[in-house]
């Protein structure tokens, strides 16, 4: 079971290898949300996502013979990315099953980072015996990308440096609102905190129409999304909350929030002229919440995570042109 002890211990053996990414403020962004808003830049993170810290705690994680064989894993773009670079530092083969739609710079960079991609259809085709297929004969182990006591352990350090982080800058208080998919960096957050920063309490974002993991602590069950696709905000768009990670954010956790692609791309927008930062949608909408769902917020004073900036060009470009 993922705890505190299983977090410290993710953390001693990342090291130095991840970066202590710092907490940003702007009076804009303040003004805006009607509160102070922190923003934690998980996207200034190695591979441009908090990612890359579950997949070293994982990958490090493994009896030397299993990891020597190999890994690997599911993703549209930044658990791949993540997974690729731990695996290359570690020296061994990393196999990665995206979907041939996934945004063509985590495709690229996934591949760059010396993982070998297998490209698949998700509507047509089984990923699952795709990978039960290659793991058969290649002896490889697979890492989950959110239902892994070890990933949720390493997304947890990402919560052990906010609790140390708003203890520097006299936090008292505040709502953390974390970008959620299958809820493994909301779960590993939220352990982190309950043991280091208790006044500090998480609370999932997810894009409206996936808002799964809300959905989910409201009903006090796990429930589904019913479509796989069709949001602008991919990295974070899964079926459901996963069974590890739930019965964590059920006891820990606020209700969800939801923001619309609008305002997700709205936020991409303002990090990157209020902060300085470049943000993909899925990974800024805990952000978007903070400046659009401010009425769904108590309290002086937000933290919100910036998971990821790996946006294609394009999406980037139409965020800007619509609202910066």
């Amino acid at each position: 079971m993922t705890s505190i002890d299983l977090i410290e211990a993710a953390r001693q053996r990342i090291g130095g290898r991840a970066l202590r990414t710092p907490l940003l403020n702007s009076p804009f962004l303040d003004e805006i949300a009607g509160r102070r808003v922190f923003v934690k830049a998980e996207c200034l993170q190695l591979t441009g996502s908090f990612k890359f810290r579950g997949a070293w705690s994982a990958i490090s994680a493994l009896e030397p013979d299993v990891r020597a064989r190999g890994v690997l894993a599911f993703s549209s773009g930044n658990h791949a990315q993540g997974v690729a670079l731990a695996a290359k530092m570690h020296g061994i083969a990393a196999v990665i099953i995206m979907p041939s739609d996934a945004p063509r710079l985590k495709i690229a960079n996934t591949r760059d980072y010396g993982a070998e991609v297998v490209l698949y259809d998700r509507e047509k085709e089984d990923r699952d015996a795709i990978g039960a297929k290659l793991s058969a004969e290649r002896g490889l182990t697979l890492v989950k990308p959110f239902d892994n006591e070890q990933v949720i352990a390493g997304q947890g350090t990402i919560g052990l440096e906010i609790a140390e982080q708003a203890a520097e800058l006299g936090i008292e208080k505040a709502d953390v609102l974390v970008c959620c998919g299958g809820g493994g960096m909301t779960a590993g957050i939220a352990l982190a905190l309950e043991a280091r920063a208790p006044h500090l309490k998480v609370r999932p974002v997810e894009p409206q129409g996936f808002d799964d993991a809300g959905r989910s602590l409201k009903a006090g069950k796990i429930e589904r999304n019913e479509s796989l696709g069709g949001s602008v905000c991919d990295a974070i768009l899964t079926p459901q909350p996963g069974n590890i990670t739930f019965p964590i954010l059920s006891r820990l956790c606020g209700p969800g929030l939801a923001v619309s692609d609008e305002e997700a791309m709205r936020a991409v927008a303002l990090a990157y002229s209020r902060l300085k930062i470049v943000a993909e949608p899925g990974g800024i909408v805990a952000l978007a919440a903070a400046l659009f769902r401010k009425d769904e917020i108590a309290g002086d004073t937000v933290i919100a995570t910036c998971s990821g900036g790996n946006v294609d060009v394009e999406v980037f470009q139409d965020a800007l042109n619509r609202y910066a």
